[in-house]
């Protein structure tokens, strides 16, 4: 009996689990213990009554806030990586058990909807490296809210990235809404937050609604305008005045109050427009010109196919380089300067497509059928 007592005794730990019916945790398992010790550099557990488990190096890196400030008695997930090492303890790690648990967590959040705090870590030109929790996630310029955004004149991309840098080391409330463990992609937004706060705001407006607010904002796609109470919408350029201009700052200028309609709500996006609260001129423009008749104009733009000129403050009209001199292949910025005033004739008008044709008065302008064509397409074009 005694000499089985021994050979019992001596039985290592894997033989001792063999031999009894328990639920026995293998490599890669996830297991709960309590802590029964915090030393530096290690903390030990509990491992079922089985044996003890010690996290040490950097495995107990602290993947999760959760991991942090661990004391005796505390109840703590590890991931098994060694059933026995070199000192009979089974080797864990919470570095690994604590990413599982930070992924299991974003999921939670982004089906819950719920609202954490994150971290800007770092900046490049398409949005900021966020620390989310005990992860890295990215958050696109798209998805910060209007505070955040960054709205440069002329879109240029480098003035942008100076202004998402300005963003790093700033605690901002986010949701997450994209998280595939996977391929280890974490998308998260500020705007989503913005909208929830701004949703019964948004409510009470609909289509159509004038609003009265302050030019916060210009770049040259358009005018930011914040009314109500912290809304902002974009009045697009097209949208400003029915005439044809070269930058919102031709007609406005921050902090200018100014009236526009709501045309488009999608989510926190708004869109507004000016134009559409004054008549469109070109209702009545056939009342002011006819073809064929002497008009007094103005030259505001000079292109290698033609001049856009301004008959009066709000009809603009196009005359194309073959109607600007009887001579071909003209030079046209040799001929004609920016200020320039002429008399011309109107040879076409087309209201509803906002459209009205010139040619310098005194030439012959004989133009071909499909110089005619031409010359509609690209004053399509230069209408948009």
């Amino acid at each position: 009996m005694a000499e089985e007592a021994k050979k019992t005794a001596k039985l290592d730990f894997k033989t001792l689990l063999q031999a009894h019916a328990v639920n026995i945790p293998k490599v890669g398992d996830v297991i709960k213990g309590q802590v029964i010790s915090v030393d530096k550099g290690a903390v030990r557990i509990d491992v079922e009554g089985l044996t003890t488990g010690v996290i040490r190096g950097r495995e107990l890196f602290a993947e999760s806030r959760e991991y942090a400030g661990l004391k005796v008695g505390d109840i703590a997930e590890a991931t098994v990586l060694e059933m026995e090492n070199e000192n009979g303890e089974m080797e864990l790690s919470f570095r690994i058990a604590g990413y599982r648990k930070a992924w299991d967590n974003m999921k939670k959040w982004m089906k819950d909807g719920l609202t954490i705090k994150a971290r800007a870590l770092s900046a490049n030109r398409g949005g900021v490296l966020m620390q989310v929790d005990a992860l890295k996630g990215f958050m696109p310029v798209s998805q910060l809210n209007p505070e955040h955004y960054p709205r440069v004149m002329g879109g240029d991309k480098n003035r942008i990235f100076e202004k998402l840098q300005e963003l790093i080391g700033k605690e901002m409330e986010v949701k997450v809404i994209d998280a595939e463990e996977k391929d280890e992609k974490l998308i998260v937004s500020e705007r989503a937050v913005w909208e929830d706060s701004q949703k019964a705001v948004l409510e009470s407006y609909k289509v159509g609604d004038t609003v009265e607010g302050e030019v916060s904002a210009l770049t040259a796609f358009g005018a930011f305008l914040k009314f109500g109470e912290g809304l902002e919408g974009l009045v697009h350029i097209s949208e400003i005045a029915w005439q044809r201009i070269e930058h919102p700052r031709d007609l406005l200028k921050v902090g200018d109050r100014v009236k526009a309609q709501i045309i488009q709500l999608d989510h926190s996006k708004i869109y507004l427009s000016i134009k559409r609260l004054v008549e469109d001129p070109w209702k009545k423009v056939a009342e002011k010109y006819k073809v064929g008749s002497k008009v007094k104009g103005k030259v505001i733009k000079v292109e290698p196919f033609g001049l856009m000129v301004a008959l009066d403050q709000e009809i603009h009209g196009l005359a194309h380089v073959s109607e600007l001199s009887d001579e071909p292949n003209i030079n046209v910025a040799e001929k004609f300067k920016l200020g320039q005033e002429a008399e011309f004739e109107v040879v076409s008008l087309e209201p509803t497509e906002h459209r009205l044709g010139l040619r310098v008065a005194g030439i012959k302008g004989k133009v071909k059928k499909e110089k005619k064509e031409e010359v509609k397409e690209e004053a399509k074009e230069e209408t948009k």
